[in-house]
């Protein structure tokens, strides 16, 4: 009885610790860092932003852009002011945030009188790792000033998932140690 009575604590563990660790797919929001390295023009240097999105509707398939409406917001540090995404000189429809086939291909960005953040001032909705000054929002008046640089911020679990973690741990030295008071080896 006694021996039934801890393989159904055991079992009762191990489910929960599985069960928060093992979830099925769902929407997250994603983090990325980013550097811009500006070799050329009256402020070179290194600015850096970040930004996050829901990726719940990302196919991994093909050309794909996420923007304002799935969740995209962007902070943005150049020369002494912070940018967001409101800041974008066609906000809400952009910025946005490209990807191909799953893979990130850059902030598409627009500040009035400031930059640009993308791979071509002609097609200033697909993202990439150019940064320009840009003198109105004529995406004629660009001028290539560096490189972009996006790293991906790393995941912190979830509470939910920690909580379970500790909880089987909890048991498990529980039974531990009513196993060592009984004796039984």
């Amino acid at each position: 009885m006694k021996l039934a009575k801890d393989i159904s604590i055991a079992a009762f563990a191990v489910a929960i610790s599985v069960a928060t660790i093992v979830k099925p797919t769902q929407a997250a929001l994603v983090n990325y860092g980013f550097t811009v390295n500006a070799t050329s023009g009256d402020n070179p240097g290194q600015y850096f932003g970040s930004f996050q999105y829901n990726d719940s509707i990302l196919t991994s398939i093909g050309e794909e852009t996420l923007g304002v409406s799935n969740g995209l917001s962007i902070a943005f540090d150049y020369l002494g002011s912070q940018y967001t995404e409101a800041s974008d000189f066609d906000y809400p429809v952009s910025p946005v945030v490209s990807f191909t086939d799953g893979n990130l291909s850059g902030l598409s960005y627009l500040v009035e009188d400031q930059f640009f953040i993308g791979n071509d001032p002609g097609n200033p909705n697909t993202g990439g790792t150019k940064f320009y000054s840009i003198l109105s929002a004529d995406l004629l008046s660009t001028t290539e000033l560096g490189t972009v640089s996006y790293s991906k911020s790393t995941p912190v679990p979830e509470p939910m998932t920690l909580g379970g973690i500790a909880m089987a741990g909890a048991m498990a030295l529980g039974m531990k140690r009513k196993k060592k008071l009984s004796g039984v080896n």
